[in-house]
């Protein structure tokens, strides 16, 4: 959830990176924000808002604020109510500053601990009670930064990325990560901290990760101490990142996730370039996964949100194509309830941000009980997931700034279903000439994707009538039927409109009595040979007086009427047409969210990366 920022800038003031970087991780949250500076006069200035950055922004130059350290922080709130003394950076003794993304969840007991040595709060966060702690620390440690956020994190038990600047230390940062996202990147005697590449990308791009348990002392000349969860000096290699600044501005779209839907072509052909070019061969999935692949007996696919919605659809591709018991299960859920290990038993885990923190301790948990074999599907480079992940293989979707996620949806499932084939080909289930056609589906795919596009202006039309609704129900049958359950998800995301999504065949089986003039409904018929018993389900929404919206393919024999509507997506493309049925209800709610006026890329009480539990 929230965004951090930091930087020691030798010949520059900080002002203007802490406000840019956090403009570019809003989408972490943005409920609030605030920087802290140390300005020349050897003290902390800090600038909190409620609102978006911009407001911030405006109150930090209005008041001049100009420095060489800082921090920032735009908060997700957890811990407390979107209030100004709730909002980051924290200040304890008018001496140390603190900036956190995450939460500390011992945070009841730390804070009884601290108010029993004197020290008085002023907010209802967990991250406050981090501030005096290290300030306590440091009076006990004689002014030693380093030390006392060493000693104050043994205090503290759950997921934390801290950023820590004192008065009297004009050159110096501690940064220390558990569990959440945090960067460092160095330019010329400047270094800066980030919780994502994006903040920093415009500044610098040579960039090196934090791993979990590392302490780290920074100057305006990079890194001047570096310890990890043992305690021992270390290193973290330095990358040049690839990151592209223009995909991180709107360019001719009014909103990010407008933009990241019209992507979907470029993005989906980017990632099956990997199977187009390496063909559908184990090693696209890391070295060791030929002889890993040969000695599985089933798989666990573990995620959340969209990318849970992803995994569903993986399922029928794997069964059916490569013959492969599959569970999916949410990972929040996974990790909480007692398992039966597998030794044999692949666990993937899906995440676009590649943090997000129910699927890495339910990774971890996985781990724990003897399963030996894992694979990371993840958008972001050098993210958690594929740090702690036997096999991964990267979607190529870009960066993904919308909330709603899109793009990185589409090449998921592009990447399982070329796992699915890869699966069936080693298996023996996959012959020459199936590989040859599902090699033709895909390079086929984003041509299909842009002729739904095209029909973006009929799908707007329906959105009128969606938007003045307070609920709706999707429908879906076999494969179609995750779909279903996604195009819901995003009406909830964006428009604030309450959706449910059933398979079709089981709305005689209580759904229907919510069906009414009142309640339209969406449903996803694509010619398959679910067709039929989709069309016979959709009379039953008919005789009961219910607005029945229908995707189809082109070549269906599916017909409009009065209280049937229908569009028409390209001729049936087979085994991928969950990914061509995404798209319209992607744009679906797309449109009706701007015909209601709600923000779209920043819907409300949500964030992009799930970095707290």
């Amino acid at each position: 959830m929230c965004g951090i920022v930091g930087a020691i800038r030798a010949n520059h003031n900080v002002v203007d990176f802490l406000t840019d970087g956090l403009k570019r991780l809003e989408y972490r949250g943005y409920d609030s924000s605030g920087i802290a500076v140390r300005t020349d006069k050897g003290e902390i200035t800090r600038v909190r808002r409620v609102g978006r950055v911009a407001k911030m922004e405006e109150a930090a130059q209005a008041d001049g604020v100009r420095g060489h350290l800082g921090i920032g922080h735009t908060r997700w709130a957890t811990h407390g109510g979107v209030t100004e003394p709730n909002a980051h950076p924290h200040i304890s003794g008018n001496l140390v500053a603190v900036v956190h993304n995450g939460i500390i969840e011992n945070f009841e007991e730390e804070r009884a601990r601290l108010q029993g040595l004197g020290y008085v709060f002023e907010s209802q966060t967990d991250t406050e009670v981090i501030a005096h702690s290290i300030h306590h620390e440091y009076i006990n440690n004689k002014h030693d930064l380093y030390t006392a956020v060493q000693a104050a994190c043994l205090h503290f038990h759950g997921a934390y990325a801290i950023g820590v600047i004192a008065t009297d230390k004009p050159d110096q940062m501690i940064v220390a990560r558990m569990g959440c996202p945090l960067l460092m990147a160095f330019g010329d005697q400047e270094t800066f901290i980030a919780s994502d590449v994006s903040a920093v990308i415009a500044f610098t791009r040579n960039i090196a990760y934090l791993e979990d348990g590392d302490v780290a002392e920074l100057s305006a000349n990079g890194i001047v101490k570096l310890l990890d969860k043992n305690g021992q000096p270390a290193e973290r290699k330095v990358r040049t990142s690839e990151l592209s600044l223009a995909s991180l501005e709107l360019g001719p779209y009014s909103h990010y996730m407008q933009k990241e839907i019209h992507e979907q072509p470029k993005a989906i052909a980017d990632t099956a370039e990997v199977f187009l070019e390496g063909g559908f061969e184990p090693e696209n999935f890391g070295e060791a996964a030929r002889e890993v692949f040969k000695n599985i007996d089933s798989i666990k696919i573990l995620a959340c949100g969209t990318s849970y919605y992803s995994a569903l659809t993986s399922k029928y591709w794997l069964e059916s194509i490569a013959k492969i018991p599959t569970d999916v299960e949410i990972a929040s859920e996974y990790r909480y309830r007692d398992v039966i290990p597998n030794s044999k038993q692949l666990v993937i885990t899906i995440s676009q941000s590649g943090e997000t923190l129910d699927t890495m301790e339910a990774l971890k948990y996985a781990q724990s009980l003897g399963h030996q074999h894992s694979l990371s599907i993840c958008n972001v480079m050098e993210s958690a997931l594929p740090r702690e992940s036997e096999l991964v293989l990267y979607t190529r979707a870009g960066a993904e700034i919308g909330v709603a996620s899109t793009k990185a949806f589409t090449t998921q499932l592009v990447v399982l279903f070329g796992l699915a084939v890869t699966l069936g080909k080693l298996r023996g289930h996959v012959n020459d000439e199936q590989t040859h056609d599902y090699i033709e589906e895909l390079r086929q795919l984003p041509g299909s994707i842009q002729h739904v596009l095209n029909l973006e202006p009929q799908i707007a039309a329906w959105a009128q009538k969606f938007a003045q609704k307070d609920s709706a129900l999707f429908l879906g049958r076999g494969i179609h039927y995750p779909i279903a359950l996604e195009g819901a998800l995003k009406l909830k995301e964006i428009t604030y409109i309450h959706a449910e999504a059933y398979p079709a065949g089981e709305l005689k089986h209580g759904p229907l009595a919510l069906v009414d003039e009142n309640m339209p409904v969406v449903v996803i018929a694509p010619k398959d040979n679910l067709l039929d018993k989709v069309k016979a389900n959709m009379q039953e929404v008919g005789a009961r007086g219910g607005e029945l919206f229908g995707f189809t393919d082109l070549d269906s024999n599916f017909n409009a009427s009065e209280a049937v509507h229908v569009i028409r997506t390209p001729r049936h493309v087979g085994t991928l047409s969950p990914i061509i049925h995404t798209i319209p209800v992607q744009l679906l709610s797309y449109h009706a969210a701007l015909v209601r006026g709600t923000d779209v890329d920043k819907p409300r009480n949500l964030a992009k990366s799930v970095t707290v539990e």
